[in-house]
């Protein structure tokens, strides 16, 4: 017997067809942490159904089942989009689509009206298989509408490692399998490890769900994961909430403890910004700067202009860095740029994505040098 349901109590077609519009279709919101700030960065909507029959699973399957996924696909979206303005400021909010119905009218329907759809991440789920490269036009849609990506991990073989370079997903999400008992299994540490090596060149986040226990959350802090969410650090709720009080402590604690420095912070340079390209050229000419930063509505950094005419888009040239990264972290991931990029400004962001600042190679390099010459 399936979680959510009891004998004879099944999701019948009536019961579909008050779903898909809405009826008895509720959305939970459950809190998204920064692992170094203990700070609430965002939220996943999950969808909820009153009735006898409670789990999303079943009744995700049932509409599978008859061929009317994605319509209550569709419905679970909008009724998590029409949350977004409830949500404190500069938090993303992550929605749950399956791959397979991404091209749907009525699934682009709501992409439609929900547009824009900055701080959206539309996170694939992995419920069933399908080709990476078959959603690759909705995929980049969804990009130039704001959105960004985020793919369950399925990081164990070749065909799931393939799909992460396939997809170039912003968010790589670690589920609960891999972070059962993480803190016991030394196997699934260095797995975790490999995966956040391979987001750091990739320039993806890496979001741990399912944290149940103390000991998860501090092998994961350990670990260098940036982003967490589970029952520990907050359950969902149908108002956006506080995490609990007893992770943001041990969380903090972690920081008092291990935090290596203060990262790329000391070393940051304000940069002028412009909301285009065509605007980052004119401030070059008239103000005689050597870098200006192209800007987005939310103030994420899309591309650098410098003074040689040069535009370089941040996220694909690998020039973007969390304002919290290591010293050592961020040489290794400017060594590993191509070589015209190698030396070029590292572009900073904060929590929410925005920008921080830009750090010089040239600073980098003396603060790393500055302990053996002391």
């Amino acid at each position: 017997m399936t979680a959510g349901t009891a004998a004879g109590d099944v999701v019948g077609p009536e019961d579909l067809d008050r779903a898909v519009h809405g009826d008895g279709l509720r959305v939970h919101l459950q809190p998204i942490l920064d692992l170094t700030r203990a700070t609430v960065v965002g939220y996943e909507a999950l969808a909820r159904f009153d009735g006898p029959v409670t789990s999303p699973e079943v009744w995700f399957d049932a509409a599978h089942a008859c061929g009317r996924a994605a319509e209550l696909e569709a419905a679970a979206v909008r009724a998590a989009l029409s949350r977004r303005a409830e949500l404190p400021p500069m938090r993303f909010l992550t929605v749950n689509v399956s791959p397979d119905v991404l091209s749907d009218p009525v699934m682009q329907q709501v992409w439609r009206e929900a547009a824009p759809l900055r701080g959206v991440v539309v996170e694939l789920t992995e419920q069933r298989r399908f080709d990476e490269r078959e959603v690759q036009a909705e995929l980049t849609a969804l990009r130039a509408a704001g959105a960004f990506i985020a793919i369950d991990d399925t990081g164990s073989g070749y065909a799931g490692l393939h799909r992460l370079l396939v997809v170039r997903p912003h968010f790589i999400k670690i589920d609960r399998g891999l972070v059962a008992g993480v803190d016991q299994d030394e196997g699934k540490r260095a797995l975790i490890e490999m995966l956040g090596i391979f987001g750091n060149r990739v320039d993806a986040w890496l979001l741990a769900e399912g944290i149940e226990t103390p000991e998860e959350l501090e092998a994961l802090m350990q670990l260098g994961v940036p982003l967490g969410q589970g029952y520990l650090l907050g359950r969902p709720t149908a108002e956006p909430v506080a995490p609990s009080a007893e992770a943001v402590r041990q969380v903090l604690a972690h920081r008092r403890v291990h935090h290596d420095g203060e990262g790329l912070g000391p070393l940051l340079e304000r940069v002028p910004t412009a909301p285009d390209v065509a605007s980052a050229h004119a401030v070059v000419a008239r103000e005689g700067v050597d870098l200006v930063v192209v800007v987005d509505a939310d103030h994420g950094p899309v591309s650098t202009v410098c003074s040689a005419g040069h535009v370089e888009p941040v996220r694909e040239a690998g020039l973007r860095l969390h304002v919290d990264t290591p010293l050592h972290e961020a040489a290794r991931r400017a060594i590993v740029r191509t070589p015209v990029l190698r030396f070029r400004p590292l572009v900073c962001i904060d929590a929410q994505g925005r920008l921080a600042g830009i750090v010089r190679m040239e600073r980098l390099v003396e603060a790393l040098a500055q302990p053996a010459a002391g």
